[in-house]
């Protein structure tokens, strides 16, 4: 009797997974959630994709299988997780009128938003963005806030120009004082925290003390006005 022929199955590439295309997105997405944390935490240059994989419990021809090499995983976390990150903020600065104090609650408020919701921010920026040869700087100029900076400086000055604004500050170092005032007190959260036992400040608290900063400065109760 003859042997009946079967055909033989497809042999599946290293590293593809066998689970169905809704399996495959959250394992995606997981995997990119897994390299930010690394990225955050020990910065992008010193992270190798074994590191990613055994935090991930996949292989590294898993990560291979999704995402090529590292550059292309950077970027795809870049693309997938910083800028829908930092878009609103973005969208709603751009939006935004002349008014000095609009300009600053937005950019206060909306910056301690993105912190609250993402952790990895401010040790990212300070790994990757603020210091030397950080690899996400010329990604902030040119894909992340590109013109914001400089958007924000010349909407100052316009203020400035028609008297809603200070006319002892520069525009230019306003934008550089708001970014100080939002992401420094994010990123030293731990130690502050620590040194003033103050957990009980939230991201609402931090925004209002930097508002009320910024409004007010250090100026002291106008007389004749009682607590």
């Amino acid at each position: 009797m003859p042997r009946t022929k079967t055909s033989a199955k497809p042999s599946r590439a290293a590293g593809r997974p066998t689970r169905g295309a809704r399996d495959d997105r959250d394992l995606r997405a997981h995997l990119l959630d897994v390299a930010l944390a690394r990225f955050a935490r020990d910065g992008i240059g010193a992270t190798p994709l074994r590191a990613i994989a055994l935090d991930a419990e996949v292989t590294p021809a898993m990560l291979h299988y999704y995402f090529g090499d590292k550059a292309q995983l950077k970027q795809a976390v870049i693309d997938e997780r910083l800028l829908p990150a930092l878009m609103p903020v973005r969208e709603r600065l751009a939006q935004a009128g002349d008014d000095p104090r609009v300009l600053a609650d937005i950019f206060v408020r909306g910056v301690g938003e993105v912190v609250a919701r993402h952790a990895w921010l401010p040790p990212l920026w300070v790994r990757e963005v603020l210091c030397e040869g950080g690899e996400l700087r010329e990604v902030l100029f040119h894909q992340l806030l590109p013109n914001v900076p400089k958007l924000l400086a010349q909407r100052f000055a316009a203020a400035q120009a028609a008297g809603a604004l200070n006319p002892g500050l520069d525009p230019r170092l306003l934008v550089v004082s708001l970014v100080g005032l939002t992401l420094f007190p994010a990123a030293g959260a731990p130690i502050w925290r620590r040194v003033f036992e103050a957990d009980d400040l939230g991201p609402d608290a931090l925004a209002r003390h930097t508002l009320a900063l910024l409004e007010n400065g250090l100026a002291g109760r106008p007389s004749g006005v009682s607590s």
